[in-house]
């Protein structure tokens, strides 16, 4: 479940129906465009882009920021890798 609230991002895990209340996430706001970009099923290369145009970055620098934040975002589980999910 994700939330804004006074303008961070907040996501709440559910697990087995309930929130999980000990685990709530806050993204910033490169995050929270990634956690968006992801969300509406854009590819890393376009999330790349993406975080390129915003943050006036190198595509190297972005690729190590953006591919660290995925990784921490799949160690909490909440995200599925692509082999995961079949694609």
């Amino acid at each position: 479940m994700t939330r804004q609230i006074a303008g961070e991002t907040l996501i709440v895990p559910v697990r087995g129906g309930v929130g999980d209340l000990n685990s709530i996430y806050t993204l910033n706001q490169p995050g929270t465009m990634i956690w968006s970009l992801l969300s509406s099923g854009n590819s890393l290369a376009e999330i790349l882009i993406s975080i390129c145009r915003e943050y006036e970055v190198s595509e190297e620098e972005a690729e190590i920021d953006v591919r660290e934040f995925l990784d921490s975002l799949l160690g909490a589980g909440l995200i599925a890798s692509s082999s995961e999910s079949g694609g």
